[in-house]
C-alpha cells in the first residue's frame, strides 16, 4: 500500500508551493474559494440601483445557472435571500456561493419562508404551471461520480507505465456518460430529489510498441461495454444509488493475431448494486457499496457472485478564478474493490490532481491527475493480478 502514500506526499507537497503571478493572479488557501469581488463584475455595475433591479438581476444569474431547482430571490438593503433552495448540501451551498461572489451582496441568506407580501409576487413572476419534475436535467447529477473508480463512466485518457497484463506501456481510453431521463422533486421521506438516468461506457486498452511485421505500433487489446439504469436519490448530505447494469468484455482483434495462444473466452455479466455517499463537508466525501452479479457467461462464470467497493474523496486549496471564470481544486482519491471471485482480495486505485468547473462543487469538471493501481486487471484478464502507474486526463461530473 505504499504507493498510494506516496501520491498523498507529491500531492501534498506540490499545493505547497508558492503561487505568485501578476495583479489578478489566484492564491491558494484550504478548503476555502478565496474570491476578489471587484474582479467579478464591474463594481459601478450595480451602484446605485434599486433592490428591486439586484433582485432580478441575481434571480436571472441562478435561474442561468441553477435553473433546474426553481430557486426564489429576494433582496433588502443589499441583503439576498434565497427560498426553495435544493435539499441536497452539496448544491445548495454552491448556489449560495455562487450568490456571494456577486457584488454588491452584503450577505446571503437561506430561508424556509418569505415575507407573504413578497412571495405572492415572486411565485407569480417566476412560478409557471409545470409537471412536479424535470425531463433531460442537465446541470449535474445527483449521485457524483466516484473517481476513482477504474469503471467510472467518464471521457478520458491516462498512459499508463508497468502493466503486467495488457503491456507494460499502454493507453486506455474511456467514453462514457450518464444520460439523465427524469428528475422528481420533493419526493420521499427527505423531501429531496430522485432521478433516473441511462449509464453507457466504453473502455479501451492499446498496448504500445508491439512492432510487427506489418510496421504497427500498437495493438488494440481489450474492451469493455457497460449499459446501465440508475436510479439516483439525494437529500442533505446523502446520496444513494441503485443501479441495475450490464457489461460484456471483447478481446482485440490484432491481439488474439498476435497472441494466437491466448484461448478468448466471454466475462459478460448482469449485476446488480447499490451505493451510499455522504458529503462530510465541501471537501470530504465518503461512499461504499454491496453489489451482486446475478447472472454471468458460462465461459467466465463470477462465481461466487458478491462483491463490496468503497472509497473516498478529500478536495482542498480550492480557488476561483473571475478572469476565466472557474473554480479549481487539489483532489485527493482512492476506491477499493473486495470481490467474491477473487476470494475477497484488495483490489485498489488511486488518483491526485487538479480538476477545474464552472460552479463550485457541482457540474462537469475537467480533470488532470496521476494514478496508481495494485489489484487485479480487466476483461477476461480480470482474476490476473497487476499493478501500474499512469498519468491522464478526464472530463465529466
Amino acid at each position: 500500500m505504499k504507493p498510494y502514500f506516496l501520491i498523498f506526499a507529491l500531492s501534498l507537497s506540490t499545493c505547497l508551493l508558492a503561487v505568485d503571478e501578476a495583479e489578478g493572479s489566484i492564491e491558494f488557501v484550504e478548503a476555502e474559494f478565496v474570491s476578489s469581488r471587484e474582479n467579478a463584475i464591474p463594481m459601478d455595475h450595480l451602484q446605485g440601483e434599486e433592490d428591486a433591479y439586484l433582485e432580478g438581476y441575481i434571480q436571472a444569474l441562478v435561474n442561468s445557472h441553477y435553473y433546474e431547482f426553481d430557486v426564489l430571490v429576494y433582496v433588502e438593503n443589499r441583503d439576498v435571500y434565497l427560498y426553495n433552495l435544493p435539499k441536497n448540501t452539496l448544491i445548495k451551498n454552491s448556489i449560495i456561493r455562487f450568490v456571494s461572489d456577486l457584488p454588491e451582496v452584503k450577505s446571503v441568506t437561506a430561508v424556509d419562508k418569505f415575507p407573504e407580501r413578497k412571495l405572492a409576487k415572486i411565485e407569480e413572476r417566476e412560478a409557471k404551471p409545470q409537471v412536479k419534475g424535470i425531463w433531460f436535467p442537465q446541470t449535474t447529477v445527483l449521485y457524483p461520480p466516484m473517481i476513482a473508480n477504474p469503471r467510472e463512466t467518464l471521457y478520458s485518457a491516462v498512459y499508463r507505465v508497468g502493466d503486467q497484463v495488457l503491456g507494460d506501456k499502454s493507453i486506455a481510453v474511456s467514453l462514457g456518460d450518464n444520460f439523465p431521463i427524469f428528475r422528481w422533486k420533493h419526493v420521499l421521506w427527505g423531501n429531496g430529489d430522485l432521478q433516473i438516468d441511462i449509464q453507457a461506457g466504453i473502455w479501451s486498452v492499446f498496448k504500445m510498441g508491439v512492432h510487427h511485421e506489418n510496421n504497427e505500433i500498437s495493438e488494440l487489446a481489450n474492451t469493455d461495454y457497460l449499459v446501465g439504469i440508475p436510479l439516483s436519490y439525494a437529500y442533505d448530505k446523502w446520496a444513494f444509488r441503485l443501479r441495475v447494469y450490464h457489461v460484456s468484455s471483447h478481446l482485440g482483434d490484432e491481439f488474439m493475431v498476435h497472441h494466437p495462444e491466448v484461448h478468448r473466452v466471454n466475462p459478460s455479466f448482469e449485476a446488480l448494486d447499490f451505493f451510499t455517499s455522504y458529503q462530510v463537508n465541501d471537501s470530504l466525501r465518503f461512499y461504499f457499496g454491496p453489489g451482486w452479479v446475478f447472472h454471468s457467461d458460462s465461459t467466465y462464470p463470477f462465481k461466487p457472485p458478491l462483491y463490496i467497493e468503497y472509497g473516498g474523496e478529500f478536495r482542498f486549496l480550492g480557488t476561483k478564478s473571475f478572469y476565466h471564470k472557474l473554480y479549481g481544486t487539489f483532489f485527493l482519491a482512492i476506491y477499493f474493490r473486495n470481490w467474491q471471485t477473487n476470494s475477497w482480495s484488495l483490489d485498489g486505485t488511486s488518483l491526485a490532481g487538479y480538476e477545474w468547473s464552472k460552479l463550485q462543487g457541482v457540474g462537469r469538471k475537467m480533470r488532470l491527475f496521476a494514478t496508481y493501481h495494485n489489484g487485479y486487471s480487466e476483461g477476461q484478464f480480470f482474476k490476473d493480478r497487476t499493478s501500474y502507474w499512469g498519468f491522464g486526463l478526464s472530463w465529466g461530473f
